[in-house]
């Protein structure tokens, strides 16, 4: 995309397929918000939003996705000694703990804007960790200064939010860290993404975590509008994975 066409983009309205998705594309998306994403309405609502996550943490460790998110993100620091990280909507606090555990003297600030998730992961092995600070930050408006962190990751949660969000997350990202790490679920292309729902929807109904993952699909953002994101956000993009594996934004600043 030129900086003309992203300019006129109105990111607001834009697909999660990319300002070029097909038109079947377009309409494989949602604005039906994922458990996680839902204000608790009383016992039933909190059962199914602890069911989610124990069931994301589980399959990070049975997938090694919490070594493999870590591998990336250290990667991007390889020539820093002593490394600052910033996580954001960190959720469990999984690939903050094996940060920590992988790096001898990473420093971590370890974050999420959910006040449950943060109080679980201060009160947890991240609350007394010497080298982590836990902290409840809006990813979306930093209160740091320019350059603090060496790199910030933002890892399986750019799709819960709408694209000038996301393009805002981006933006404040760049901003503070001198670079941004995005980890997030493939959209793959539209006929394939028809096949994946079929087989997740019989028991979405029934099974919370299915339920957000048909839902996470339909609002993963594709590479076509990550890079119109970073566009808009004045940053630097370049993607790998995908498709079978998770997509991996690594952004600069311009």
């Amino acid at each position: 995309m030129d900086h003309v066409g992203a300019q006129a983009l109105d990111i607001r309205s834009m697909p999660r397929g990319g300002p070029d998705a097909s038109c079947l594309d377009r309409l494989l998306q949602t604005d039906i918000p994922e458990y996680l994403d839902r204000d608790s309405d009383g016992p039933a609502d909190d059962a199914r939003k602890r069911s989610v996550i124990r069931a994301l943490e589980w399959t990070g460790e049975l997938f090694g996705n919490h070594e493999k998110f870590a591998k990336i993100v250290l990667d991007e620091v390889a020539d820093v000694a002593d490394p600052t990280i910033l996580e954001l909507g960190a959720g469990h606090g999984g690939l903050s703990r094996k940060l920590l555990d992988w790096h001898p003297t990473a420093r971590l600030t370890v974050s999420d804007v959910a006040p449950a998730a943060v109080a679980a992961i201060a009160a947890g092995e991240l609350g007394g960790h010497p080298r982590a600070t836990v902290a409840r930050l809006d990813a979306t408006e930093l209160a740091f200064p320019d350059g603090q962190f060496d790199v910030a990751v933002f890892a399986l949660g750019l799709h819960h939010l709408p694209p000038a969000a996301a393009a805002r997350v981006i933006a404040e990202g760049v901003r503070v860290a001198g670079k941004l790490v995005i980890i997030d679920l493939p959209r793959p292309p539209a006929p394939l993404h028809v096949v994946r729902l079929a087989m997740m929807l019989p028991l979405a109904p029934v099974v919370p975590f299915l339920h957000d993952g048909v839902i996470s699909s339909l609002r993963a953002y594709s590479p076509s509008a990550l890079r119109a994101l970073a566009e808009h956000a004045g940053a630097r993009v370049e993607l790998s994975g995908g498709l079978t594996s998770p997509q991996v934004a690594v952004l600069t600043r311009r």
